[in-house]
């Protein structure tokens, strides 16, 4: 529960309403500050809506992509958010990710290099916290048949397991496959780990003639590619 008094947008001066605004303006022109102030709805018996969002923004180096990286749990710590709150605005974030994905990824994806993967990849793996493993199954002209999720786990690593990986492949009648997997860390250089279990599922390819074109670590800002680099 929160334990202050807010302030209803409403009361405010007609000129720091953001709704208002939206309403009077346009979208376009309100800040990111002001977008925020109305998931918010309420500021504190300090703070207005719009200055609470300036803090919360601030806590974020002003980086949406930063914002986007905040949980429920993170959010509540801001004095003025409560998990209503921290919810509408995870909310509202999460559905602008999503229609990047519909936005970004067309319905019939060829692979023509690395950089197309990293692309296609932004809309599952784009501010996530915490490590995931995908496959990427491919047909004969390389036209994406399914971004296959492997498993998922803490911040410094995840299971890849051959026989569940290789199902899929077969399952889809898959004709080769790429690895893809982020590091939250940011550093997008592979592990020891990295490099052995690569060279795992390449000789698992190679004699299930299901080849693996790919090993690609994806970080926010940048990736390494396993096929650019000559390791694979």
């Amino acid at each position: 529960m929160e334990d202050y008094t807010s302030i209803k947008i409403s009361l405010l001066a007609e000129e720091d309403r953001p709704r208002e605004k939206l309403l009077l303006k346009g979208k376009s022109v309100l800040s990111d500050a002001e977008l925020l102030a109305i998931l918010l709805g309420s500021g504190t018996r300090s703070l207005s809506a719009v200055d609470l969002a300036k803090h919360i923004l601030a806590s974020a180096n002003h980086d949406l992509s930063l914002l986007a990286k905040m949980s429920v749990s993170d959010l509540k710590k801001f004095k003025g958010i409560g998990e209503a709150k921290a919810i509408t605005v995870v909310s509202a974030l999460e559905l602008g990710r999503r229609r990047k994905l519909i936005n970004e990824v067309p319905k019939r994806v060829k692979i023509s290099s690395s950089a197309d993967v990293y692309h296609l990849m932004k809309p599952e793996l784009l501010d996530e916290p915490i490590e995931h493993f995908y496959v990427i199954l491919l047909n004969r002209s390389n036209h994406v048949i399914k971004k296959q999720l492997i498993s998922k786990g803490g911040i410094s690593g995840t299971i890849a397991d051959p026989k569940i990986i290789f199902k899929h492949a077969l399952d889809n009648l898959a004709s080769s496959m790429i690895l893809v997997h982020n590091h939250p860390s940011g550093n997008i250089k592979p592990s020891e780990q990295d490099r052995r279990l690569t060279s795992r599922l390449k000789s698992v390819g190679q004699n299930l003639e299901v080849p693996v074109l790919d090993h690609i670590i994806f970080t926010d800002v940048a990736y390494f590619s396993f096929s650019d680099e000559g390791l694979i």
